[in-house]
């Protein structure tokens, strides 16, 4: 079937346009070409977009819930549709499901679930992240350090197995041998530290032996000091890493983000939610690891006032980025999708506008409300 998207703002590779139609032809983007081409005007759908913006679709690589719904508590494919279907509310139409620390039977699961919707198509699942267990009690945020470990044979080939999707890690190279971290990077599982107590030495060595990202930069790690570059340091000195960065006012200040942007090349650092269950839900409350964490004024945190994950969504985490960081709208989008889909490799066919590309695309109005969406050429 195809579709012609017109009267829009549209993110082209090569910035905004005001001139083209994006045509659609199943999943894939067929081309961009003037309004008035034939193509375009034949194409037997038409979508007048109003003057609204058309942009790439949001890839978040750390979704551990939303729809009132745990990926832990439910490590199934039915729970994977309402966590995508909560989030696509917000433009965000690729994701990675991510386990918080757990024990083996409920990471096998998650694994299994995540296998079989892949193989179902259930809209917007790329993957999974495995954030833990093989975490620093050090920092622990709010990961239960019952289950920290390091992995044990057994456990890496679990994970170095054959899978489809994104495989992506979050751990502690304080806390994992260098060559566990070899072995995963050859096995083509994206590693990525985060929760950890590591020097700056040990997150060189790391870098070196494979992690090639930062889970949610400034948090849960040691801090950029004068003497101490710690783990922060490392992440920002490096140029081939990416890093990822919660921007919704609260678990970074302002003014460390925009420092943090400016030491990266640019392409390097990309939006993520860390979204928890009150994220397109009614329901603020929601139980991790038996206690009750609370979503109020945007924050999520236990009775003790510790962060637990947030309940941000892509759309607000673009906002933010022009609002707290002074970034311009274009680029918080490509934070929002080019360079994630970059991150997971996944770059030759997510996160862009062109010819031959995944038609994943959300439409944004001015107040970034998300208007409508498309995952695979699936308007929802």
């Amino acid at each position: 079937m195809t579709v012609a998207l017109t009267n829009a703002r549209v993110l082209a590779t090569d910035g905004w346009r005001n001139d083209l139609a994006v045509l659609l032809d199943g999943e894939r983007i067929v081309d961009l070409l003037p309004p008035a081409d034939p193509r375009v005007r034949e194409a037997p759908h038409q979508h007048d977009l109003g003057g609204a913006m058309l942009l790439p679709g949001f890839i978040d690589v750390q979704v551990n819930g939303g729809g009132g719904v745990l990926f832990n508590e439910a490590p199934t494919v039915d729970a994977l549709r309402r966590i995508g279907a909560a989030h696509r509310r917000y433009g965000t139409t690729g994701f990675l499901p991510t386990l918080i620390s757990d024990d083996a039977a409920v990471m096998g699961a998650a694994l299994a679930a995540v296998e079989q919707a892949l193989t179902e198509g259930v809209p917007g699942v790329l993957g999974i992240h495995l954030e833990g267990p093989y975490l620093a009690p050090a920092r622990k945020g709010v990961h239960d350090p019952k289950y920290f470990h390091a992995p044990d044979r057994d456990e890496l080939a679990m994970l170095c197995a054959s899978h489809r999707g994104v495989r992506l890690l979050t751990l502690a190279p304080d806390q994992v041998p260098l060559a566990s971290i070899v072995t995963l990077a050859a096995a083509g599982v994206i590693v990525c530290a985060g929760h950890t107590a590591a020097d700056y030495a040990t997150a060189r060595a790391a870098l070196a032996a494979g992690v090639r990202g930062f889970t949610h930069l400034f948090n849960a790690m040691t801090p950029f000091g004068s003497r101490e570059p710690g783990v922060v340091g490392a992440a920002l000195e490096d140029a081939d890493s990416w890093c990822g960065i919660i921007v919704d006012g609260h678990h970074v200040h302002p003014a460390s983000l925009r420092v943090a942007i400016a030491a990266k090349p640019r392409g390097k650092m990309l939006l993520v939610t860390d979204a928890m269950p009150p994220v397109g839900s009614d329901h603020p409350d929601f139980v991790l690891n038996g206690e009750t964490i609370t979503a109020k004024g945007g924050i999520c945190q236990t009775a003790q006032g510790v962060l637990a994950g947030s309940a941000l969504d892509m759309a607000a985490a673009v906002r933010n980025s022009v609002q707290l960081l002074d970034l311009p709208l274009d680029e918080a989008v490509r934070m929002a999708s080019t360079y994630p889909a970059d991150f997971l490799g996944l770059g030759a066919s997510h996160g862009r506008i062109a010819a031959g590309y995944q038609a994943d695309l959300v439409v944004l109005d001015d107040d970034y409300r998300v208007q409508q969406s498309w995952i695979g050429g699936v308007a929802g």
